[in-house]
């Protein structure tokens, strides 16, 4: 057989992947097994507007392409409108679109990196910078979330590993998985490194309180990013988009140069961005269905929990829950008895960078009735093994 190289760029071994090996392909699992990670909210039993969304990608001009680098300003407007409904003035020509939060990182990386240099991301996240970043030659640097009662970043680890070759800091508020939203000092300390303020939104719409977006943060440069996915609850969809904010010659330096990438790839679909001003409001009725089901399940984990030696951690928003387990096993054997002993299907929390412990993910998008079942043999379980 013919040997072929494949760039150092890809992981050796893919974290999700190994999380399937761990615990079963979901596709061939005992029936009977809970599934406490569901996150695609398609298939989590939300009732979607499927007429509408039929006719809003009908909308007069899809048979037309005449692409706009930063986006089709149709869209791009419908977006500055929405910004202006949330109290922030934000120009047009401040947002670019793409297919995809994870394509907007991609963009990002190529903006500010070249092959070898950093960027600190927050840990524990979503597996996703790790990958994302090597695929660009570029080394994501975790800095950590601490928990004591709330969670904290880290700044002075923060500024310990900045190095040399660190051209941006990235934080999600609220965080997936720990829920947890930086307060506004922590902002102002990250905007204080004088890097680009990189700050993941996308699941801004379910946070518990007021959600102030980081864009109103006085940093040189501050780019936030949003997306269909998450806003409302359609990743089928595949829209997301850049906004920057910050001094005035950084953000019109920055959309230049984010307008040539952007210009090479014009992978933003037409239909979808078309649809877009339709598509915030009908994802409206979607987004209250999660929002009030990931409220309930959060309330119902708690008082499931009482008297457990599981813990839930506290979160001020998100999909997902984070629990705290004793020592006695790994996160890994604790999921591994879970799906085996007691047939619930669960995140170990060494899948999104928790550095020690035994942790556990669970999606809050579980429809209710599985939800509350997994929770009980959770529990039993865990307690059990005391």
């Amino acid at each position: 057989m013919t040997a072929f190289s494949f760039s150092s760029r890809l992981p050796l071994e893919d974290a999700e992947s190994s999380v399937r090996a761990l615990l079963g392909d979901p596709s061939r699992m005992n029936p009977r097994v809970v599934d406490l990670t569901r996150t695609n909210p398609t298939t989590a039993g939300f009732s979607y507007p499927e007429r509408e969304l039929r006719r809003a990608l009908g909308s007069d001009g899809v048979a037309l392409y005449a692409p706009e680098p930063l986006g089709l300003a149709s869209a791009r407007e419908a977006l500055a409108e929405d910004w202006r409904q949330r109290g922030h003035s934000v120009a047009t020509d401040a947002i670019a679109l793409t297919a995809s939060t994870s394509e907007a990182y991609a963009l990002l990386f190529k903006l500010f990196c070249d092959p070898g240099d950093e960027v600190l991301v927050p840990e524990p996240s979503y597996p996703l910078f790790e990958v994302l970043a090597r695929l660009e030659g570029v080394r994501a640097v975790g800095y950590p979330l601490v928990y004591d009662g709330a969670w904290h970043i880290d700044l002075d680890c923060v500024r310990r590993r900045r190095t040399p070759r660190t051209r941006a800091v990235i934080a999600v508020s609220p965080n997936n998985p720990t829920g947890s939203v930086p307060a506004p000092s922590e902002f102002a300390a990250l905007a204080a490194l004088e890097l680009p303020l990189v700050v993941d939104e996308v699941f801004w719409p379910y946070v518990f309180r007021r959600h102030e977006s980081a864009i109103g943060t006085e940093a040189p440069l501050v780019i936030v990013l949003d997306g269909l996915s998450k806003r409302a609850g359609l990743p089928q969809m595949k829209l997301g988009w850049i906004t920057l904010a910050g001094e005035a010659v950084l953000v019109s330096q920055t959309r230049d140069r984010l307008e040539l990438i952007n210009d090479n790839y014009l992978s933003a679909s037409t239909p979808v961005q078309l649809a877009l001003p339709e598509l915030l409001a009908l994802g409206q009725q979607v987004q209250a269905q999660i929002s009030a089901r990931c409220r309930s399940n959060l309330a119902l984990l708690n008082q499931m929990l009482a008297g457990s030696a599981a813990q839930a951690l506290s979160l001020d928003g998100g999909w997902s829950a984070c629990l705290r387990l004793p020592d006695v096993l790994s996160d890994d054997e604790w999921a591994l008895s879970l799906v085996s002993e007691a047939e619930v299907l669960v995140q170990p929390g060494w899948f999104y960078d928790f550095a020690s412990g035994s942790y556990l993910v669970i999606s809050l998008l579980t429809p209710p009735d599985d939800f509350v079942e997994g929770a009980r043999r959770l529990k039993l379980h865990v307690d059990s093994k005391l």
